[in-house]
């Protein structure tokens, strides 16, 4: 880690913008292309970006090597470095049909962001795990992770990339899970991606996780959230059943998660790596730009305020 052998607050981290967050992909969110969200993301401020791997952004239909070579110009003429590719996978999607080699595909989608995050000068391709499925077992679904991230990671490794396994799906969304994993795939440059929302809704400690896997993760997202109570009424019984709270995203520090302590736990353990921003649920307030714009610019000065930029 860079941030081996320096005082603690000589320790920062470097926001970056995730395209999803102008990419339209809940209802009533503002749709920007490629190129409007990069000029977003540097009138904003950011000095760099998280660019999510699939419409209406960075697709492998719509971008290949001579494509990259242009946008990574476009990247560098505005001031801005592309740090992580965000991949969308699932490796046990459908496996209800087994003649299909949906495994084959996933892996040779990601080998080709790989390819493209070369080009582009991203250091990470983000991936992330499997959905569980009544199919498979725990165990084989363990095994199919490993296996799966074991052939991308050394791929990836021929265009000097690292995979970066994020606690995302249902598989090792739990902290000590993702370690496992990851020790298991046993190859230097898949590493883990450690978010706090997850383990807050979990209820797990994620300061302490953090403080624990600040050495080893190749990056961090961050997004807060309120929770909205919910309940199911039954008339007969004139009362309610508690159902799963609705998780509401809010501007960073509004929320119930800690990212203070969270990022002071990261600093301390030394890590001074990317810190992405991402809006990818119904923000409060709504998808309009200006909305988006006030939660983007308040991400900025709460890593100042925290004392993490």
């Amino acid at each position: 880690m860079r941030g081996r052998g320096r005082g603690v607050y000589d320790v920062r981290m470097i926001p970056v913008l995730h395209s999803v967050s102008y990419a339209g992909v809940w209802p009533g969110q503002v749709r920007l292309a490629l190129e409007e969200f990069l000029d977003k993301a540097a009138a904003l401020g950011f000095p760099g970006v998280m660019l999510m791997a699939k419409r209406p952004h960075l697709s492998v239909l719509d971008y290949p090597a001579e494509a990259c070579r242009r946008l990574r110009e476009k990247l560098e003429a505005k001031g801005l470095r592309c740090y992580v590719i965000a991949g969308y996978n699932n490796f046990t999607a459908d496996l209800e049909h087994g003649d299909i080699p949906h495994r084959e595909m996933q892996i040779q989608h990601i080998t080709e962001l790989a390819r493209m995050a070369e080009i582009l000068g991203a250091a990470v391709v983000r991936v992330f795990t499997s959905y569980e499925h009544p199919a498979i077992g725990y165990a084989r679904l363990f095994e199919t992770n490993v296996e799966c991230l074991r052939e991308c990671a050394r791929r990836a490794a021929e265009c000097g990339v690292t995979i970066g396994v994020q606690n995302h799906h249902d598989f090792a969304c739990d902290h000590r899970t993702l370690v496992d994993l990851v020790d298991a795939v046993g190859e230097p440059n898949c590493r883990p991606i450690f978010d706090a929302w997850s383990p807050a809704l979990h209820g797990t400690d994620y300061v302490a996780a953090a403080r624990e896997l600040a050495p080893r993760i190749c990056h961090t997202t961050a997004a807060d959230y309120q929770l909205r109570p919910r309940f199911r009424y039954h008339p007969e019984l004139v009362n309610y059943t508690p159902e799963t709270p609705w998780v509401q995203a809010v501007p960073m520090g509004e929320g119930f998660i800690d990212y203070r302590g969270f990022f002071r736990a990261l600093r301390e353990s030394g890590y001074d790596g990317a810190v992405g921003y991402e809006m990818c649920a119904p923000l409060l307030g709504g998808g309009s730009v200006e909305n988006l714009d006030r939660a983007a610019r308040r991400f900025l000065e709460f890593l100042e305020e925290a004392g993490a930029s």
